[in-house]
């Protein structure tokens, strides 16, 4: 499912302003993780609270070979909670964590410096 990018590549074709509102990237807090063998790629079942108006969301992502299910519980993560759900193997996804590729296509977490309230909202 991860984009093949080149970080050398040029940028994207001009989308509008509208266009980017129409993809609803929130914070929540993992508040479960555990490994997900059955993933073809090295996976980590989250579950994700964020907050009131969204609630908490499953979410399989593609992060075991840098994290571990323990140290995640507690993290802030960014995922895009407006795709209609997918079957991931055995499990169905409700949103899509995000993340940048490091040099060896591994997928790094998007972190943020200060903590923000579950459920806020990318702009």
């Amino acid at each position: 499912m991860h984009l093949e990018h080149d970080p050398a590549a040029p940028a994207a074709d001009l989308i509008g302003f509208d266009e980017f509102l129409k993809v609803d990237i929130r914070m929540g807090t993992i508040v479960s993780a555990e490994p997900y063998p059955e993933a073809r790629k090295p996976s980590i079942k989250l579950a994700i609270d964020f907050g009131e108006g969204i609630g908490v969301k499953r979410s399989s992502a593609q992060i075991a070979a840098l994290y571990a299910p323990e140290e995640l519980i507690g993290r802030q993560v960014a995922a895009v909670v407006n795709f209609p759900p997918r079957q991931i193997g055995k499990m169905m996804s409700e949103v899509l964590t995000v993340g940048f590729p490091d040099e060896e296509g591994r997928v790094v977490l998007f972190a943020l410096d200060r903590k923000v309230p579950n459920g806020a909202r990318l702009f």
